[in-house]
């Protein structure tokens, strides 16, 4: 792979500049941050593009991807759209010798994953993923404590679970065909979290879902998302992962990350961790903490280090395939309701 000569030499762009969280200025901001130079804007919504050029004067901005692969010299582009859509435009844009970050999740299934993957060695550059969250302060103390400093021994269950009762929302993240499925929004990152924490192979999976009560409720009908989704991961070593994201649940489990080792437990909640440990007379011994201050912007410098200097990729696209590939055999588990073997690890 071609490197460039500083970061600044890194010409980069974003397909999608959507109202929705300000994701394209974002992840254009977060690039500059990082020493590269915001170039393209494509967007279907002219009123979008003109917010563009107030955000980034001067930025080239393009209607369709296909334009703007023919007429700019940008050589990264990040996707910024609906889930479903993530394969097909990275391939495109591999293909055309583009390097490639997509937001979260990847692709929907592993095949998309795996098509991706092979388009980019093809063209010899780079796909990612936009896993910020990996550097989350509640995960990387967890990493702390959990893998360095054995704080609660040998991890052989994860529980990861989120959640409440409500009717989902009206946009395309409660489209089942559009999302991949309820456990395709916060699950990815909760996957992506609990996979820095056991150091095995995926042997296989078993999926679970509850449908229909929101269904009729929303725009989307019978494409409605799972009013419950759950994965369950074995592991090569004995360990195990429970994920559960719901909108039915009336009783949600405390915190959102629980891992449960041989010697104690650690549970992580959105403003502070707890470790557990047995005490000396048959009770409990609970510390509790702030969680450190995040480190997100990690992830752009790593894309330019590695880009300019050959540093080692952090999300490799390999890595992003892991969680992806649990909810695409998650989601064949639950509707054929037996467990799925693993084809990677």
């Amino acid at each position: 792979m071609p490197r460039y000569a500083s970061p600044a030499a890194i010409k980069v762009g974003v397909i999608g500049y959507g109202g929705a969280f300000n994701m394209g200025r974002q992840h254009l901001n977060e690039m500059k941050t990082a020493g590269m130079t915001p170039t393209a804007v494509c967007e279907v919504d002219p009123t979008r593009l003109a917010v563009a050029t107030t955000d980034f004067p001067g930025i080239e901005t393009y209607a369709t991807v296909e334009e703007m692969l023919a007429k700019s010299k940008v050589d990264l582009l990040v996707i910024i759209t609906p889930h479903n859509t993530h394969a097909d435009l990275a391939v495109k844009c591999l293909n055309a010798g583009k390097h490639v970050v997509c937001e979260k999740p990847l692709a929907i299934t592993t095949a998309e994953c795996d098509a991706m993957i092979a388009a980019a060695k093809k063209s010899g550059v780079m796909v990612s993923t936009y896993h910020n969250r990996h550097w989350d302060g509640w995960i990387l103390n967890a990493v702390k404590r959990i893998k360095q400093d054995k704080a609660i021994g040998d991890v052989y269950r994860i529980e990861l679970h989120m959640g409440g009762h409500g009717q989902p929302g009206e946009w395309w993240r409660t489209s089942k065909t559009i999302s991949g499925g309820i456990l395709y929004d916060w699950g990815v990152h909760l996957l992506e979290y609990a996979l820095q924490l056991i150091d095995s192979d995926i042997t296989e999976v078993s999926g679970y879902a509850k449908r229909g009560h929101w269904a009729d409720k929303t725009k989307w009908k019978a494409d409605t998302n799972e009013d419950e989704g759950k994965a369950v991961v074995r592991f090569a070593n004995g360990a195990w992962i429970d994920l559960t994201i719901s909108s039915l649940d009336a009783n949600p489990k405390a915190g959102f990350v629980e891992v449960s080792g041989t010697k104690g437990t650690f549970l992580i909640d959105w403003s502070q961790w707890h470790l557990i440990v047995p005490g000396a007379d048959g009770d409990v011994v609970t510390t509790k903490g702030k969680h450190p201050n995040g480190e997100g912007d990690k992830l752009y410098k790593n894309i330019a280090a590695h880009l300019t200097t050959g540093e080692a990729l952090v999300i490799t696209a390999e890595w992003a395939r892991r969680p992806i590939h649990i909810l695409d055999l998650a989601d064949q588990s639950a509707k054929k309701g037996v467990a799925m073997k693993a084809t990677y690890k």
